[in-house]
């Protein structure tokens, strides 16, 4: 599978940890929207689109996203969750985000995660010139 598109989209505010959006397409048919590009401790890395995991109220069986304090349906008070508690007890089940695509080889995630940070520095000097 080849990368035959990358599209990066710059964040104005200089001093927070995520610098850009990156759009990529596969192949010319597939596209995958919002990889963000992290500024982390050790350099620059890519995190994968991701949504918020859900948990049922034990009332209605409405699903508010996770460490609610009250359900967004019937005002029901929800039990406290311990995100530490969540990742031993229910390790990948249960995280805070769960990605909604990803990479499944080590092999795969460097190739696109260097691709990405590469369009990431052309974007960037081109702005900055």
């Amino acid at each position: 599978m080849e990368i035959t598109e990358v599209r990066v989209t710059l964040k104005d505010s200089p001093d927070k940890k995520l610098k850009a959006y990156a759009t990529v397409t596969f192949d010319g048919t597939f596209v995958v929207r919002n990889i963000k590009v992290i500024e982390g401790a050790s350099g620059l890395f890519i995190a994968m689109p991701s949504r918020k995991v859900k948990s049922p109220c034990p009332k209605c069986g409405f699903k508010n996203e996770l460490r609610s304090k009250y359900c967004n349906q019937c005002a029901q008070s929800l039990p406290v969750v311990s995100l530490a508690i969540t990742q031993t007890e229910l390790p990948n089940s249960q995280a805070e985000h769960k990605d909604i695509a990803h990479p499944i080889t080590q092999a795969f995630r460097e190739y696109l995660q260097k691709t990405v940070l590469e369009a990431y520095a052309q974007e960037r000097g081109r702005v900055t010139v």
